[in-house]
């Protein structure tokens, strides 16, 4: 472990790997570059400081520095003690940066960083699962008092958060990043899917096709997850708690059922839920011999592992993020990344690409709390429209696409009520 004055990080001498790594995220992140140019001159961000608790990724890398161009300062810790990219972290570390974030940290570790970024009195959080909001709210509350607004990135800790509006407990206004339709119809469906895939086959080279796949949720990052390995040849069953996603589910074309009924039909399984418990010990017990079982929820209670634990007779690490179980039957289950986020314990997370959008909604929610934070309620708050509209076309504009607008005509037509038949 290399540590210094501001950066507790796996490997310093990483940085090197590390830089190149932002460099190619850089180039594939356009719109977020944009906004950083213009920030360098208005500084929006002029006297906040961020703590941030988002993976250490690559793409992590090109907002840190976005908001350091906005004039503000940093200090940055993981969400998932199993998502930091050692490399990156190194990067931001010898870039100045404060950072305390490494691959294979223990619950204890994590909690210690994000109270380590909290050190310097943060005016603004940016959180992905709320776990560093519920700090600020709990243990470490004796920094509540400075923040004066903080974000949110993923639908498990906008659930969160919503719950602690609700019972009054929020104490200062959040932007919930996650629900701009720039965020989750993009960054959930087509970056969960394709980077959950990849995690699932770095960690075990199986062919997708001919494979049923059984995807637990039919959300967002469900539906994505499911369109990619119908796309790869597998044969995609849902499983689902809520009518509305699991008719949808039906209508696009997949079997739907309990799962229960699934557990001894599936050979690949990943949960997408957001809820504790989804497989349980009497799945495991019906499973296939070789099942593999992962997650690509935010936390790792989808999977209950103390029960497959329970049922295993020997453990060992197979493949890296990949232990394989054996039962007491003899049967054998694969479990990956410790039920942890497999796209982001087992691959590298979501593309660049999508990243763009989600991290440039991050970016202006930050500049919109710095101004406006003073005049709003401890609510939970939505994008407004118009900048989920914005970046959609300044995102359409960096792909060399153009679309059609409507004429003067058109616009009055839309909303002549007396016009008919």
């Amino acid at each position: 472990m290399d540590k210094g004055d501001a950066y507790t990080v796996a490997d310093l001498s990483l940085a090197d790997e590390g830089a190149l790594r932002v460099d190619w995220a850089r180039s594939r992140m356009p719109v977020l570059s944009a906004l950083k140019a213009q920030a360098e001159i208005d500084k929006p961000l002029a006297g906040m400081r961020v703590a941030g608790c988002l993976h250490v990724t690559k793409e992590t890398a090109v907002l840190i520095e976005t908001i350091k161009a906005a004039g503000a300062e940093i200090s940055w810790s993981g969400c998932n003690p199993l998502s930091t990219q050692d490399d990156v972290a190194a990067w931001l570390a010898r870039e100045g940066y404060s950072v305390h974030a490494w691959h294979g940290q223990s619950v204890e570790d994590f909690y210690w960083c994000i109270d380590k970024t909290l050190e310097f009195k943060p005016t603004l959080t940016l959180d992905d699962g709320a776990d560093l909001i519920v700090r600020v709210h709990g243990e470490k509350s004796e920094f509540a008092g400075t923040v004066i607004g903080g974000t949110e990135e993923t639908t498990t800790g906008v659930h969160r958060l919503r719950a602690m509006a609700a019972a009054g407990d929020l104490k200062y206004p959040v932007i919930a990043v996650n629900d701009a339709v720039t965020k989750w119809d993009f960054d959930n469906v087509y970056g969960t899917g394709q980077s959950t895939i990849d995690g699932i086959l770095r960690s075990t080279s199986v062919l997708i096709a001919g494979k049923t796949f059984v995807v637990a949720g039919y959300g967002h990052c469900g539906r994505g997850l499911a369109m990619r390995a119908n796309g790869m040849g597998a044969n995609v069953i849902i499983t689902e708690v809520d009518p509305l996603p699991g008719l949808r589910a039906v209508m696009d074309g997949f079997r739907v059922m309990k799962m229960d009924e699934a557990a001894p039909l599936g050979d690949i399984f990943c949960t997408a839920t957001g809820m504790k418990d989804v497989i349980v010990g009497r799945h495991i017990d019906n499973m296939k011999d070789g099942a593999i079982i992962s997650n690509t929820g935010h936390y790792d209670c989808e999977i209950n592992i103390g029960e497959l634990n329970d049922r295993a007779s020997s453990k060992r690490t197979i493949r890296p993020e990949n232990d394989e179980y054996t039962l007491e039957d003899g049967r054998k289950i694969y479990l990956l990344a410790d039920g942890r986020l497999v796209n982001l314990a087992a691959a590298e997370g979501h593309p660049s690409e999508v990243m763009d959008m989600s991290f440039a909604n991050q970016f202006l929610s930050l500049c919109r709390l710095a101004k406006e934070a003073h005049s709003m309620e401890n609510q939970v708050y939505d994008i407004t429209v118009d900048q989920d509209m914005d970046l959609a076309t300044t995102k359409l504009e960096t792909l060399g696409i153009t679309i059609d607008s409507l004429t003067d005509e058109q616009i009055s037509y839309s909303t002549d009520y007396t016009a008919g038949t």
